[in-house]
């Protein structure tokens, strides 16, 4: 199964790279901070190309259209899921501030017969990169590797 996502980054005033996460909503991870977070990614329809797969989950997860960016592949990252995740870079500015995640649902509590809606991504923020690599899950921190030695060559 292939998960897709986009990896934007930028450059703070002080020059230090940095890059856009949210934090995964839902009960399990509600007071979880540390490998809680993630790119905005999502599995691929049946015959979807890959970058269209990140944009559509990006706005998903966002509540608005990725900004537009020169998006480049990193590659393709193994999953402790045994998901491939692929993974799309561009440099870009975007609001963390203003998201509307869309929801999926989950019996919560467990075993209670109770469905609940949840946010997929219930808060973003954007971090340096070396922050990045103790806050997202531990599957995406090649990604993240990935990204500061492309920006290194």
């Amino acid at each position: 199964m292939r998960s897709c996502g986009l990896l934007l980054y930028r450059r703070s005033d002080a020059g230090a790279l940095e890059v856009f996460i949210g934090h995964m909503g839902g009960p399990f991870w509600a007071k979880k901070d540390l490998a809680a977070w993630s790119i905005p990614k999502g599995i691929a329809e049946d015959g979807e190309h890959d970058l269209d797969t990140a944009l559509r989950e990006f706005e998903e997860e966002t509540g608005r259209p990725a900004p537009q960016a020169e998006w480049r592949p990193l590659g393709e990252f193994p999953q402790p899921s045994r998901k491939i995740l692929v993974v799309f870079a561009g440099e870009a500015e975007f609001d963390a501030d203003h998201i509307a995640s869309n929801l999926f649902e989950l019996e919560w509590p467990p075993r209670s017969g109770r469905i609940q809606r949840f946010p997929e991504i219930d808060r973003a923020r954007w971090v340096p990169i070396h922050e990045a690599r103790d806050l997202v899950v531990k599957g995406q921190v090649a990604p993240l590797e990935a990204l500061a030695a492309l920006l290194a060559r």
